[in-house]
């Protein structure tokens, strides 16, 4: 097999199997909570522990088993084992209506699959791929995460729970051939997996590094906050009616990718702490101005801020975590995790601001404050590194 023929390959095979490692979970979320009930009867509040549970198991396996994969500098491998937990998870659910054999399901073959995308992106860096290639992969991401959830609800609503199944199967099944054929492809390339291993600890090591995964932490935790209570906004505040709900949500995430791919094209020119603070004065705007809206529209106008401010966190951000930390694995794991880190924190700040007289204008509001309070400590960061440099 010549070169020219590996690199075309290549072109089409990381676009399928980053699309249907994340449209693996765009329908399996939104869907999860319905077949926990239609298929073991699950009343409300074990459906919370169950995805409490459920979402524990993810956590731990997105650091377990990229860091892993670090020792080996093989993503690849893990890569397969993940995507048949995929298959077996849809296999257990057919199978069994028992609750406690789902739950043990979730944690043990649940978590694996969610850390696909994350050794996707480990392994684009460890062959070397250019930030804005990991940024377009990251766009294709959010492309699946907009077809997803209606995805998954057509196939239930006129189907039924089997057909979903036969969904989630299908994908899981893709999922493990594209698998295969990376590593297949791999084999014909060349990556330098004899340099130096770095040492996780040492990675873990400096206030400048966790100083990176706390403002994206509490990046995420603004967006997720304010698309949590994106709904309650339009209907109790804006006394509009639900399907604005939907517009503007849609219109963020639909507007997202494109934001990715032009942020993709800028980073080959313009410096990556330049972007990142125009997302993030972007963000600093969208909430403070979001806060003054009475209008739908007028929200429905403001979204281009939003999915800039977004594309910069979720594309931007990741291909930062590969520059601090230096183990691939380590670090799309770490940024993974302050989604999930961000969430706990959303709704600590929901919880915190729900007395107020206004809670959803306030949680506009301590985003605004939270994103421009990142920008001024990074502001300072970055003074403070170049006087030093002098």
């Amino acid at each position: 097999m010549t070169t020219e023929t590996v690199q075309r390959q290549g072109k089409v095979l990381w676009p399928v199997a980053a699309w249907f490692w994340a449209l693996q979970f765009a329908v399996l979320n939104p869907l999860l909570a319905v077949l926990l009930v239609t298929l073991c009867g699950a009343t409300p509040a074990e459906v919370g522990w169950v995805l409490g549970l459920y979402n524990v198991g993810g956590f731990v396996a997105s650091l377990v088993i990229p860091t892993l994969a670090d020792q080996t500098r093989n993503y690849l491998r893990p890569l397969v084992f993940c995507a048949l937990g995929g298959v077996a998870l849809v296999a257990v659910l057919a199978l069994t209506t028992s609750l406690p054999v789902v739950v043990l399901a979730l944690v043990i073959l649940g978590g694996p699959p969610g850390v696909g995308s994350t050794l996707l992106f480990a392994q684009l860096r460890h062959e070397g791929a250019p930030p804005a290639q990991v940024i377009r992969t990251r766009a294709i991401l959010s492309f699946a995460w907009v077809i997803g959830p209606p995805l998954a609800t057509l196939v239930t609503g006129t189907a039924g729970s089997p057909a979903a199944l036969a969904l989630l199967a299908g994908i899981g099944l893709i999922n493990v051939v594209t698998a295969l054929l990376l590593i297949r492809r791999r084999g014909t390339t060349h990556t330098d997996d004899a340099a130096p291993r770095p040492r996780l600890l040492a990675q873990l090591r400096g206030w400048n590094r966790w100083g990176v995964v706390g403002a994206f932490t509490l990046l995420q935790a603004t967006n997720i906050a304010t698309v949590t209570i994106a709904t309650l906004f339009v209907v109790h505040e804006l006394r509009a009616p639900i399907i604005w709900a939907g517009a503007t949500l849609g219109a963020a995430a639909l507007l997202e990718i494109p934001a990715l791919l032009l942020i993709g094209r800028l980073q080959e020119h313009r410096s990556v702490r330049l972007l990142l603070a125009g997302g993030w004065a972007c963000g600093v705007a969208y909430y403070g101005l979001v806060a003054l809206v009475h209008e739908p529209w007028q929200l429905l106008v403001l979204q281009p801020l939003n999915a800039w401010f977004f594309a910069t966190v979720a594309g931007l951000g990741l291909t930062v975590f590969q520059d601090v930390f230096p183990s691939p694995g380590l670090a799309s794991g770490l940024f993974t995790n302050t989604r999930r880190a961000g969430a706990v924190l959303a709704g600590l700040l929901i919880a915190a601001l729900g007395t107020s007289p206004d809670p959803y204008r306030a949680v506009h509001i301590a985003a605004a404050v939270i994103v421009l309070t990142v920008l001024a400590a990074a502001a300072a960061a970055t003074t403070r590194a170049r006087d030093e440099a002098r």
